[in-house]
């Protein structure tokens, strides 16, 4: 079989982008990652600065021999949302038998991957309707980001997601971000006692100038 016949009959999937640069943000930040960003997305948050409906369509090969171009050993799985790409445990296969240590950044609705190594999820207040019904229960990190008085909605996530790691991040909107509001909630969520303490999380790739 040709190698294009061969192209043809392997999965497919909706790449938006595969780059290496460093975590800019959480627990991670400063690790050197590929990130690959798939499309399509279960949600449609107005703030989002993701193009996750500009996608082409990517064999399997074509996403390992990229990925294989790059130095780094850890993948960032990303979108849109990675939970929904059909047949995307073939890919993580692939990953995990090359020996890449992965991660996903999630909203936390689906269930994740077995061969994800570590969670990071991004639960939206915009939708806590759906969290309240259903959702991931453990991550090594929650992030929220402050798009309105999301307090509640913290203490929601608190009781359904178990977290090592719980942040908050400023929203950004037309290039300002509501950096005061969210160190002030941050503030009140950890003058709670005998409860998870939140820390601050800047998407520092943005400050700096790196993808």
């Amino acid at each position: 079989m040709s190698v294009e016949k061969y192209h043809e009959f392997e999965p497919h999937f909706n790449i938006v982008e595969i780059f290496e640069s460093l975590q800019g943000e959480g627990f991670n930040t400063g690790m050197p990652s590929i990130f690959v960003r798939f499309g399509k997305c279960n949600l449609d948050c107005p703030w989002c600065d993701t193009p996750y409906n500009d996608f082409k369509r990517w064999s399997a090969s074509q996403i390992l021999e990229k990925v294989r171009s790059f130095p780094s050993r850890n993948i960032i799985i990303t979108g849109g949302e990675p939970t929904i790409v059909p047949k995307i445990e073939y890919l993580l296969e692939q990953f995990k038998a090359d020996g890449y240590f992965l991660a996903i950044e999630t909203n936390g609705l689906k269930t994740v991957p077995a061969q994800i190594d570590y969670i990071a999820t991004s639960p939206k207040s915009l939708y806590a309707h759906k969290y309240e019904k259903r959702c991931i229960s453990f991550a090594n990190e929650v992030r929220i980001v402050m798009d309105g008085n999301v307090s509640s909605f913290c203490e929601l996530i608190e009781k359904k997601i178990k977290a090592e790691n719980y942040y908050l991040s400023p929203c950004e909107i037309t290039g300002k971000m509501n950096l005061l509001e969210t160190i002030t909630l941050l503030g009140q969520l950890n003058l709670r006692s005998n409860k998870p303490k939140w820390k601050l999380s800047l998407q520092t790739h943005k400050l700096i100038g790196i993808e």
